[in-house]
Order: C-alpha cells, then structure tokens, then sequence
C-alpha cells in the first residue's frame, strides 16, 4: 500500500466516522466502515514508515474498545432480564399494552429486588469507562507515533482530544470531544505529505 493511498483511506475512514451519527440507522454501519479503513490506513503507514507502534496500538485499542462495548450490552440485556423475571413481567407482556396497563406496579415494585440489577447496570457503566480510557490510551500512543513520523502535529493533537473526551464521557460532554477529535482526524490525515519537500535552489555566486 502507498503512502497516497493510506493517506486517502484514512481521510475516508475518520470522514465516515464523523458523518456517521447524522444518518440514524445507518450510524453502525458507516461507524464500521470508517473504523475498518482507518484500521487499514494505520498498517500501511506503520508499514510505510516502519514503525509497528502506530497499527500495534491503536489495534489494541479499538480491541478493547469493542469487548468494552460487548460486555456492557451483554450485561444491560442479562439485568434487564433478570429485572423483568425478578418482577414476573414476561417479553410478551411488554407487547399488549392492555397486560401491561394492568400491571399494579406499587405491589411488586421492590427496592429489594430491583437494586442487584440496578448495581449490574451501573457496574457495566463503570466497566465501559474503565476500557474506553484504556483504550484511548493506546490510540493516543499510536497517534502520537505517528505525529513524529509524518510530521503532522495535529495527530499528537487528535490524540491528546480523544483521551480528553475518554475521561470527560462519564459526564457526557465527553462524547463531543470525541466526535470534535475525529474531524481533527480527517483534517490531520489529509495533511499528509505523500512528496518530500524540495530544497531551495541555490543562487549562483
């Protein structure tokens, strides 16, 4: 892969990804893409430039990312089950709003009981911070690297924005910061320079 073209794909990719959240149902899916060709971009720059910190780390990263994500869904939907069987509300309850209008929720409405599923909800919060900081970390490591080999100061920038905004998600301003770091991103992969700069000529004496 040339240096044109994962300058190119990167841009594409960060472009997806701060485009994404605009297009409803299409978010995920153009969150994807644009994280795979990022993924992609990153190889072949680490490649380019023969530095295997820069796909190592954020590989890493979106990694951790990921099974962050997994476990918190995974534990949102396992409480939210045992919530519903701990009150004896079935799935096809929630469907017929008649069955559900006659649900006396003072009599089995229960602090007792609803408070374990409550703590698994907050703790899978407190688990998705934990790996999105983490992970951060290691994309800012890799953005960093690649600061000092392209030359493109806005990476190290980037980098230091999406830690930022990783700490700040627990008070949602977080998430801006983030979507802030990834047109930074675009902009900072676009600013690539794929030709050496040439040396000025010389006047003759």
């Amino acid at each position: 892969m040339t240096l044109e073209s994962s300058k190119t794909l990167g841009g594409i990719g960060a472009l997806l990804m701060v485009i994404g959240p605009f297009l409803g149902v299409y978010t995920g899916v153009l969150g994807l893409i644009g994280l795979i060709l990022v993924m992609i971009a990153l190889k072949g720059l680490s490649d380019h430039y023969n530095e295997g910190g820069i796909f190592n780390n954020a590989l890493y990263g979106a990694i951790l990312a990921i099974i962050g994500g997994v476990v918190f869904v995974a534990v949102i939907v396992v409480a939210a089950v045992g919530l519903l069987s701990a009150l004896g509300i079935h799935w096809s309850t929630l469907s017929d709003p008649a069955a559900l209008s006659s649900i006396n929720w003072q009599e089995i409405v229960n602090f007792d009981i609803l408070w374990p599923h409550i703590a698994a909800i907050l703790g899978s919060f407190v688990v998705l911070f934990i790996f999105v900081v983490v992970a951060s970390i290691f994309l800012r490591r890799s953005l960093t690297l690649l600061s000092a080999k392209t030359g493109v100061e806005l990476f190290g920038t980037t980098g230091l924005i999406i830690l930022i905004g990783a700490v700040l998600t627990i008070i949602g301003v977080g998430l801006i910061l983030i979507w802030v770091a990834l047109i930074l991103l675009t902009v900072a992969f676009f600013s690539i320079k794929t030709q050496p700069a040439q040396p000025p000529e010389s006047t003759p004496p």
